[in-house]
């Protein structure tokens, strides 16, 4: 494989978590997978409020520095581009600042609490003339990619349903401290802007946009221990969003999907399934399902004249987008990392300029409008119009 001359690219980072290391990896691994890039990604400086943060970022991640202030980084004017993979309540406000101060951005999802913080941080993001992507990793698997393929060129037919469902229980047990994700001040919704807003992306991206949903939530366990260590530690302290939803969607005229029904639901309570994040999408000449717990596989059952209907297994191979990079042959999985060294890859072309199918700040916005379409549905229990958000990359008629 050919290589070009590598230019540097400084990174900035806001959180050092479980994410923010997630992201720092996908930049150190760009090179390696994709040296035809011509980029070389430079990991200059870290925020976090935490010591111990800013240490794992210097000392094992290799960034140039760490500071305390996220506001440092921003002001670097070594700093091209920047991965927020800060809590959820505060998306907007580091989102907006870095758009402002005309960094490229990686932000991780929910993008805002609810359609209108996630309109806000758009509307920065506009206005500033950067790029933005989006942490919705799962759109990056090949199986994925291949399903788009299939779903565009007519393979399926007229799309009739999708059934999709993401169940985990990561929250299952009820002694697990009320963290800031319990919390709506900090959080905004529970598990619909948690999980459902990657489930919502994809049924964006396969299929197309939504117009309506109806919707339903449920909050199962109620009460969880306060934080220990704070002064909260020993009470049973509130929680205040759902940690169980689902709704029914309709598409919009413009998605692949048009005409089509489909029912959504997620749940992060299930005792059972540990990343049950699967969708079945239906058609006149055939279906597909998938299953992010076997996510190097995609099941195709094709209506073919004269032979038995029945699902064929499919491993992903060099003939899926992306999979080749990664592995030399079918049955070699892939892993959670190397999704986000995909996505981490869209990111910097978008930013330096080059063609790039990354989702944006725009496909935020789509998913969002359907989480607070849903919220706004469980209240009243009617159906609640999302009107389609110009710029998205979802599925649609002749793209």
């Amino acid at each position: 494989m050919a290589t070009t001359p590598s230019r540097p690219l400084g990174v900035g980072l806001v959180s050092v978590g479980w994410m923010g290391r997630l992201h720092s990896r996908a930049y150190a691994n760009l090179p390696l997978v994709y040296p035809e890039l011509g980029v070389a990604p430079r990991l200059v400086q870290a925020a976090d409020t935490a010591e111990a943060g800013r240490a794992y970022a210097t000392d094992v991640l290799g960034y140039d520095s760490a500071v305390s202030d996220y506001r440092e980084v921003l002001a670097n004017p070594e700093v091209d581009v920047v991965s927020i993979c800060a809590p959820n309540f505060l998306h907007a406000e580091v989102g907006i600042a870095a758009a402002q101060a005309g960094k490229h951005i990686w932000i991780e999802k929910p993008v805002g609490r609810g359609a209108r913080e996630t309109a806000a941080i758009r509307d920065a993001v506009l206005a500033a003339g950067v790029a933005s992507s989006i942490g919705f990793n799962y759109r990056q698997p090949p199986a994925i990619q291949r399903a788009r393929q299939l779903i565009s060129e007519g393979a399926l037919g007229q799309i009739t349903n999708v059934r999709g469902r993401f169940f985990g229980g990561f929250s299952a047990d009820p002694q697990s401290p009320r963290a800031w994700r319990f919390v709506r001040e900090l959080s905004g919704s529970g598990v619909l802007g948690d999980l459902m807003g990657h489930l919502v992306d994809l049924v964006h991206f396969l299929l197309g946009p939504v117009a309506s949903v109806t919707a339903s939530t449920g909050t199962y366990i109620t009460e969880r221990p306060g934080l220990p260590g704070t002064p909260d530690e020993g009470r049973m302290l509130p929680v205040e969003n759902e940690d169980y939803a689902n709704m029914l969607l309709r598409f919009d005229d413009s998605a692949v999907a048009a005409g089509a029904l489909g029912t959504l639901d997620a749940s992060w309570l299930a005792v059972g399934p540990k990343a049950e994040y699967a969708i079945e999408i239906f058609g006149t000449e055939g279906s597909l399902r998938w299953d992010f717990e076997r996510m190097n596989e995609l099941e195709l059952a094709i209506r073919r004249p004269g032979q038995s209907l029945g699902y064929t297994r499919v491993f992903a191979d060099d003939t899926f987008p992306e999979y080749s990079r990664f592995q030399p042959g079918s049955g070699t999985p892939m892993g959670y990392d190397d999704l986000k060294t995909i996505e981490a890859k869209k990111f910097l072309l978008a930013a330096t300029g080059q063609a790039s199918d990354n989702s944006t700040i725009h496909d935020a916005l789509a998913s969002a409008q359907v989480l607070t379409a849903a919220e706004e549905s469980a209240a009243s229990g009617q159906w609640v119009a999302t009107p389609v958000v110009e710029g998205h990359t979802g599925n649609v008629k002749g793209a």
